[in-house]
């Protein structure tokens, strides 16, 4: 016993006897500390949600179209469609003239055509959609597909038909389902029967189907090939039928490098293997793996493949076979005449297309479907483990600054040990002195420790304030970036279907040589956008910048003007090839997805001005008043068409007409309110329709800029003065066209909310 009852502190375990002595004022500040890890993780918590809902929420607006569609490590592919007079030459549905559908606001359509949305809005539920086949029958156009099942996570093969050469398509239904996994449904005729030779690799071989009641009822015809075969594609050329496929069973450098070739007289065997198989085994980025279907052009035998260096599925390389025999293979790599998608996640192909088949149709032209996916491989993943590693690093950096800032300073490892070295108390630790020795420096190298990093973490100090200031951003940082990666999708601002099908849409803004630099960044953004066809530059002054100076993915054509007026804004333009436009000031900058939501809801309504910035116009006399008047008010009955959809050729033609000569003689005097005339002018068209009065239409976009105060080249920068100048436009204009008849209409009215 010692001395007062007390034991010996050799008896007591070390956390004892730091219980003992910290005694009262240490706790509370153990307490502080735990204080301030807890608030640090509210705070985390408030900025994470905060930084969801007011930047990652903008960019999660769902497409109505996509129902059923699920995020999938494998992928999110979808199916285009392309035309061309040589399967080495082709482009896709967009740019194609004559492809026009009968539903007007679907002009042109545009790929993808056929997506996960398709099928799931049919009922069967789909992650996606890939390794397209097409069967030419007549007029019609069959085209079967790998879908991945979202229920039972595995590939069945799917068919649609389209009657107008591709341009829309109708999902009939599975054409066939196994037990295991299938895809790349290789479909070909023989002596009057259909045949499809899927990919069941799970299965161990390569199975022969035969259409019982095409193209939905499918028997087994027979077993080819004993051999786990991938992507195999056959070909009939001089004399033997010839298939191209991969072993499945092959791994390390060899997985999807390895090709292999069997013939044989007849499509249903007996098969040989080639002299020289593997033909590949070393090198994914060669295109070893089949790319699709072989196929024959200018009496040449072409093979697609498909190029997996860096990811699968990464694009196709295109070879011309100069040899083959049954004893020797040779094949040289040509160019697809396919080019490369420039707008990155943004376009529905714009990371990776692994599938290409070409099939020449009875007037000599050829068509072709291709799949494409805007992730690489394995992103879902990849996005998952980055968050949880940001997550994981946002927490580590609050605790230790709660460490640094609170435990360290309620813990004094010498005062603690003063009680183990008492000299005049015997116990363990004193019958062995070097471990004592070097207990008592562990400890005093401790206090130093704590007494250097307290002194400099002290927040009292300048440095200290500043090293915690940085680690509380860097921590705060990492949370938003978790939540981005966690939560945020795929990266994507993708383009709205309506109605199951895509379109595109022509920019249109006007501009002169001193805001040449709010133009630069203007193109380069914007041409990233997914439904962006083309920006048409109507250059009203000076000298024009050559269309190479920009950096855009997609075509800029510089429109110069002769007279400076804002009249050239609407002017008639037969080069424009899409009916919808987007009129948008050069100093505008919002995101991609904003303007997205704007064309799919102008697509609803192509009747209408479609746009950005309301404005409620009332009062006896008319009065022109800011947004903020109309959100007071919970109305609004204009919208400014320096930025919004309109159709090109209705709305460009009713401005040029004889009956707005005199509204344009005065805009262009006054150099203000083209906006305003033409809500005059679309409002006037619509007195005697069904739309009486419901001309414009709202859309809330997350955040936009304006460019032009950051290079100070605005152009109604009073902005009393350029309201007041408004209001006699307005008086003016009503006493030309009369009252303006639109409907006031409140915000917040459609079901989405994209108006609120």
């Amino acid at each position: 016993m010692g001395e007062k009852g007390v034991k010996p502190c050799a008896s007591r375990s070390f956390f004892s006897v730091l219980v003992h002595k910290i005694g009262g004022a240490p706790v509370v500040r153990l307490s502080m500390a735990h204080s301030f890890l807890v608030g640090s993780l509210i705070v985390s918590l408030l900025v994470g949600s905060a930084y969801y809902w007011i930047i990652v929420a903008s960019f999660l607006k769902p497409d109505p179209d996509f129902v059923g569609c699920r995020p999938d490590s494998e992928g999110s592919w979808s199916i285009g469609i392309y035309y061309g007079k040589s399967p080495l030459s082709l482009s896709p549905i967009e740019l194609q003239e004559n492809r026009i559908n009968a539903n007007s606001s679907a002009w042109p359509v545009a790929n993808p055509v056929l997506t996960c949305a398709t099928l799931s809005s049919a009922g069967y539920p789909s992650n996606f959609v890939a390794d397209p086949f097409l069967h030419v029958q007549d007029n019609d156009l069959y085209m079967f597909f790998e879908t991945k099942n979202t229920i039972t996570m595995k590939g069945d093969i799917g068919v649609a038909r389209s009657t107008d050469q591709g341009v829309t398509w109708q999902f009939l239904g599975i054409a066939l389902m196994e037990n295991w996994h299938l895809s790349f449904p290789f479909v070909f005729n023989y002596q009057n029967q259909i045949y499809m030779m899927p990919e069941g690799s799970k299965k161990g071989d390569l199975r022969l189907y035969r259409a019982t009641k095409f193209p939905l009822e499918w028997k087994l015809e027979k077993v080819l090939i004993k051999k786990p075969l991938i992507d195999a594609s056959m070909v009939q050329y001089e004399g033997f039928y010839w298939i191209f496929a991969s072993d499945f069973t092959r791994s390390g450098t060899e997985k999807n490098a390895e090709l292999e070739i069997w013939y044989s007289r007849s499509p249903l065997g007996p098969w040989l293997q080639h002299k020289q198989n593997p033909i590949y085994r070393a090198d994914k980025s060669l295109g070893a793996r089949n790319g699709g279907r072989l196929f024959i052009y200018g009496g040449s035998l072409y093979r697609p493949g498909q190029d997996c260096g860096g990811t699968y599925g990464k694009g196709i390389r295109l070879y011309k076979v100069e040899k083959l025999t049954k004893d020797e293979y040779k094949e040289v790599p040509v160019e697809l005449g396919f080019e490369m998608p420039k707008k990155g996640r943004n376009a529905w192909n714009g990371n990776r297309y692994h599938h290409f088949d070409a099939r020449q149709l009875q007037s000599g032209d050829w068509i072709a479907v291709m799949d494409g996916d805007r992730v690489p491989s394995g992103d879902v993943t990849r996005r998952f483990l980055i968050g949880c590693f940001c997550f994981s690093f946002a927490v580590s950096m609050i605790a230790f600054l709660g460490f640094v800032g609170g435990i360290l300073k309620s813990v004094s490892p010498s005062s603690c040990c003063s009680v183990l070295f008492r000299r005049n108390e015997s116990g363990t630790f004193r019958s062995y002195p070097r471990f004592h020795l070097k207990l008592r420096k562990f400890f005093n190298g401790g206090y130093k420790t704590r007494y250097c990093l307290t002194e400099r973490m002290n927040p009292k100090t300048w440095l200290g304030m500043f090293i915690f200031c940085i680690f509380s951003l860097m921590g705060l940082a990492f949370v938003c970036v978790g939540v981005q990666f966690l939560y945020g999708g795929n990266g994507a601002q993708q383009a709205y279907s309506y109605k199951g099908q895509f379109s595109k849409f022509t920019m249109v803004t006007m501009t002169y040589e001193a805001r040449l630099w709010n133009l630069k960044l203007y193109v380069k953004h914007y041409s990233r956008c997914e439904s962006v066809r083309e920006i048409v530059v109507v250059w009203n002054k000076g000298t024009p910048p050559d269309p190479s100076e920009f950096d855009s993915a997609v075509p800029v054509r510089i429109r110069v003007e002769k007279v400076n007026s804002l009249n050239n804004r609407f002017k008639p333009d037969p080069l424009i090839k899409t009916r919808a436009v987007l009129e948008l000031d050069d100093d505008i900058l919002m995101t991609c997805n904003d303007v997205e939501k704007g064309f799919r809801v102008w697509r609803e309504n192509p009747q209408k001005i479609v746009g950005f910035y309301p404005r409620l116009i009332d009062g006896d006399p008319l009065l022109y008043r800011n947004e903020r008047y109309a959100r007071g008010k919970n109305r609004y009955n204009l919208i400014l068409t320096g930025a919004a959809f309109m159709d090109s050729e209705f709305a460009f033609n009713k401005y040029w007409s004889e009956e707005a000569r005199k509204g344009r003689e005065f805009v262009h005097k006054n150099f203000n309110c083209e906006d305003l005339l033409m809500n005059f002018l679309y409002a006037n068209s619509s007195y005697h329709n069904s739309d009486y009065g419901r001309t414009v239409e709202y859309v809330h976009p997350a955040w936009a800029i304006d460019t032009s105060k950051l290079s100070n080249v605005a152009i109604s920068r009073d902005t009393q003065k350029h309201y007041d100048i408004r209001t006699k436009c307005l008086a003016k204009f009503k006493k030309i066209y009369g009252p303006l008849h639109i409907e006031k209409l409140e915000f917040g009215m459609r079901r989405d909310k994209w108006d609120k």
